[in-house]
């Protein structure tokens, strides 16, 4: 079997005011007190190890990871009977970009009860409040989230797979970053309780915040497959959609193997194209992915009479553009990224860029319409989005053109 290298993660988004979070350069860890394993072999060789060093998660056929020490991982290296891949854990080298203002404070509330982004997204300038998504859920993977007043009445799930001691912890999901708070509420925010909040595309839709991630952005592949299959097992009798404002500039068999079985489950999935344009071919995954919606980051700004596609945006493969068909590495469509006020885990507001930020906007639309036509399925679904994108070309920023192209996908997905 082909070895296959296994990537960790982190977030793609610039955090502005705070620790700057990018999917630019990466940089192993240099800890290595233990490793995280994927081991594959033979079924007997494989029940062996399991029998010798404990398993974090299974994956059947394809193999178990594990932690394991220094001297473990040396043992089983020698082990001419299985194959060990060693999952590192990256983290981040920053790559900062322009400042955007803060957002309100804990005593103040937002600065803008419906940001720039709903009034994009929803196409009016004057809307004070949104509505929509009742019925559907919206699973966050991510840094977790908080017990926020515009979000607890809308967590229906609270799940921890970022301990390193133990796989799953269940009602447990707190967010010690802040960005998994973030993309919670420009998805579902529902005002706040007071009537002095923020509100985010589907107010109405039910949140499963999944941490998968640790409070400083980083994580391992094997947790997010984990997460993303348990979604996809807690889905039936359910229409459910997986939010992703994450990536890793390589492919992950393990969650692309994830995701394909949460697609052929009826959950549609979105994720960030990521934060390395404007080059092309720049895409991130898992938003490269051929079963997963990439979503690229627009900026409040008019460019050729359109949005303008931001700078940091990443770009898919100039081969495939204006056929309108999702390929591997291709952008599918875009939304509002820059200077995004939402949500944060101190209980109050921040204003953030990054396609971490694009990505909620269109898991938030995805709800509302799902919510409006509850007979269409997942792939239904993924095509009104692209159809409602074509109606929104976007001509800003580079390589953004008239039709399919690899910096804005089809365009601007919107509520009308």
């Amino acid at each position: 079997m082909k070895k296959r290298r296994l990537l960790g993660t982190v977030l793609l988004s610039a955090v502005m005011g705070i620790s700057t979070f990018a999917s630019g350069a990466f940089g192993q860890s240099s800890s290595h007190e233990s490793y995280r394993v994927f081991i594959q072999g033979p079924a007997v060789e494989k029940a062996k190890a399991k029998a010798n060093y404990g398993v974090r998660w299974d994956f059947g056929a394809e193999g178990f990871t594990t932690t394991v020490n220094s001297q473990q991982y040396q043992a089983l290296l020698k082990n001419k009977n299985l194959t060990i891949e060693n999952l590192p854990e990256m983290q981040l080298t920053d790559k900062p970009e322009p400042k955007a203002k803060p957002g309100g404070g804990t005593a103040t509330g937002p600065s803008d009860r419906t940001p720039w982004g709903i009034e994009a997204i929803y196409n009016d300038a004057s809307i004070s409040a949104t509505s929509g998504g009742s019925g559907i859920k919206v699973a966050v993977l991510d840094t977790g989230v908080i017990n926020h007043n515009d979000l607890t009445a809308n967590i229906e799930q609270c799940k921890d797979f970022s301990q390193m001691k133990v796989s799953l912890v269940e009602n447990s999901c707190n967010d010690g970053n802040g960005h998994g708070t973030h993309v919670a509420g420009t998805i579902l925010a529902n005002g706040g309780s007071n009537g002095t909040g923020i509100f985010g595309v589907a107010p109405e839709a039910k949140l499963w915040a999944y941490k998968v991630l640790s409070d400083r952005g980083s994580g391992y592949s094997d947790d997010i497959a984990a997460a993303i299959r348990k979604v996809a097992d807690l889905s039936a009798n359910s229409k459910v959609i997986i939010s992703m404002s994450l990536g890793s500039s390589t492919k992950s068999t393990l969650i692309e193997d994830a995701v394909n079985y949460a697609y052929g489950k009826g959950v549609l999935v979105v994720a960030a194209a990521g934060n390395d344009g404007p080059g092309s071919n720049t895409i991130g995954y898992p938003g490269g992915l051929v079963n997963a919606v990439a979503v690229a980051a627009l900026e409040n700004v008019q460019e050729n009479g359109t949005y303008r596609v931001a700078d940091f945006s990443s770009r898919g493969n100039p081969a495939t553009v204006g056929d309108y068909i999702i390929q591997e590495r291709d952008v599918e469509v875009s939304a509002p990224g820059r200077a995004i006020e939402s949500t944060w885990n101190d209980g109050g507001y921040n204003t953030i860029s990054g396609t971490s930020m694009a990505t909620p906007h269109v898991s938030g639309l995805a709800a509302k319409l799902w919510a409006a036509n509850p007979t269409w399925s997942h792939t239904q679904l993924r095509t009104e989005l692209q159809n409602r994108a074509k109606l929104v070309d976007i001509k800003g920023g580079s390589g953004a053109a008239t039709g399919d192209d690899i910096a804005s996908g089809f365009g601007f997905p919107r509520v009308k």
